[in-house]
């Protein structure tokens, strides 16, 4: 894609695929939505405080046979601590998420709303559903929060909006992530990686 200007200072910001919707400005730190090829205002970038990390932005990683370049990193707080989140494409330019908790990798990707795990009532600890062929029980929730951006993602974020989440873990090592922001929910499915079996090459 062509570079554009940013709206706030001026410097040339390039998104780098055609999926991208939301990109942080690295001269003025604030974050800009990509709308009918041009650039808006849609507040700050906050902080990401550097600590030790398994990958930095523009990174490839290898994890079994997929190659997945990272573009965007986003930082969760959920009150005793934080997350870390990776938007990346994989070789056929198709996004995925890689989450970051206290060493623990899960690659995931977002489902399309067809194929939503189908319920009733409210999802809570301890409650089990069948999604396919595999049984799924919610073995976590909370609230988390967006403390800071920087790159390339998929769909807008806002630093300062919480999420509430959902991880399900299935019974054949599948995972199965929800977040919701009022009656707007996301869907992911995915899996847990060895960090010891990722591949990073430095950008």
């Amino acid at each position: 894609m062509s570079e554009m200007n940013c709206p706030n200072c001026g410097s040339g910001v390039s998104p780098a695929i055609k999926s991208v919707k939301m990109i942080t400005c690295e001269s003025c730190a604030t974050t800009l939505l990509l709308e009918d090829a041009g650039l808006r205002l849609a507040g700050s970038q906050g902080v990401l405080h550097e600590v030790p990390m398994i990958c930095q932005l523009g990174d490839e990683l290898k994890i079994g046979k997929g190659r997945y370049q990272v573009l965007g990193h986003a930082r969760f707080s959920y009150g005793r601590g934080t997350w870390d989140e990776f938007w990346a494409i994989d070789g056929s330019g198709n996004p995925v998420w890689i989450s970051v908790d206290e060493g623990d990798l899960i690659l995931q990707r977002e489902l399309p709303e067809k194929d939503w795990p189908q319920y009733r009532g409210t999802l809570r600890l301890g409650r089990t559903l069948r999604y396919k062929t595999e049984g799924f029980r919610v073995d976590e929730e909370g609230t988390g929060t967006c403390v800071g951006l920087k790159g390339s993602f998929g769909h807008p974020l806002t630093v300062g909006e919480s999420y509430r989440f959902l991880n399900l873990q299935g019974e054949n090592g599948t995972v199965l992530s929800a977040e919701s922001v009022g009656k707007d929910y996301e869907w992911f499915i995915g899996s847990w990686i060895d960090p010891f079996e990722v591949e990073v090459k430095a950008a």
